[in-house]
């Protein structure tokens, strides 16, 4: 639309054009846009496309049982079972098995189709040792799928050790920023990935108590911080922001009582002219 055309809207129409972040127009419409947080440093993702991903894991890699397994999410947010909002919704894990032909059939409840219903972003698996195909699905309130899932991960299983418990993986209860790294110098755009061990994860709509949505605190000298709201449950962020040196300081929010739950350890970054 040109400009001289906003002319001849109607005041309302025209504040609601306006209203769009600059990064958001353009962007996929219906089932595939994006809930992105409205801020003028945020961008769609460089595949453009809502997916579900393993965080920690590569496609051919070898590792011993049991392992914590954690899940990333881009242009959808999280919401436990049972609970609708937005196009949240929350994980499950395939293992050996291919994606459903149905996308209209609630998933099965199976030790090959695993549920993390409350809101979780990691589990540790505990497999004998083999090969194995996993991935990763997202479903809404009553387990039926979205189309947002991963690609298969093949993952072979050396050893499995009867001595580790999960507690002993896990540790405690914690958050982090996952990517970029401390110290680490990037060129925009860039995903910052967020992670929460030990909590639950949730958008505000559901209204879940026990569940938490993050927000992000971004500081550069002699500015005010920049504050992005994750109140959708998101677990990333593809950032757009000018050259500069910053300070990433993440925060858990409760859901429900709008407190700090947690908060990570800051991560220093610079960010390379584009």
């Amino acid at each position: 639309m040109k400009i001289r055309q906003l002319l001849f809207l109607s005041p309302a129409l025209a504040a609601l054009f306006f209203a769009v972040p600059a990064a958001a127009q353009g962007q996929p419409s219906g089932a595939d846009a994006p809930e992105l947080v409205p801020h003028p440093w945020v961008t769609l993702p460089t595949s453009r496309t809502a997916e579900s991903y393993f965080t920690n894991l590569k496609d051919g890699d070898v590792k011993e049982a049991p392992l914590v397994v954690r899940f990333g999410l881009s242009m959808r947010g999280i919401v436990p079972a049972g609970k609708t909002a937005g196009r949240a919704g929350h994980h499950h894990l395939l293992v050996n098995q291919p994606l459903p032909l149905d996308f209209k059939q609630p998933l099965p409840f199976t030790e090959k189709y695993i549920h993390f219903g409350k809101g979780q972003m990691e589990t540790v698996l505990n497999l004998p040792p083999g090969k194995y195909e996993l991935r990763m699905l997202l479903a809404d309130q009553g387990h039926i799928p979205f189309f947002v899932y991963s690609k298969p991960l093949h993952l072979t299983i050396s050893k499995q050790n009867k001595d580790v418990t999960p507690a002993s993986l896990l540790g405690p209860a914690r958050i982090e920023i996952m990517s970029p790294a401390d110290r680490e110098t990037v060129r925009p755009p860039f995903r910052v990935q967020f992670h929460a061990s030990g909590y639950n994860l949730a958008h505000v709509g559901g209204n879940v108590p026990d569940t938490g949505h993050f927000r992000l605190n971004i500081e550069r000298a002699g500015r005010k911080p920049e504050v992005l709201n994750f109140t959708g449950g998101q677990t990333e962020v593809w950032l757009n922001p000018p050259a500069d040196d910053y300070t990433l300081r993440l925060e858990l929010v409760s859901t429900t009582a709008g407190s700090v739950t947690a908060r990570a350890e800051a991560v220093n970054l610079k960010v390379a002219a584009r």
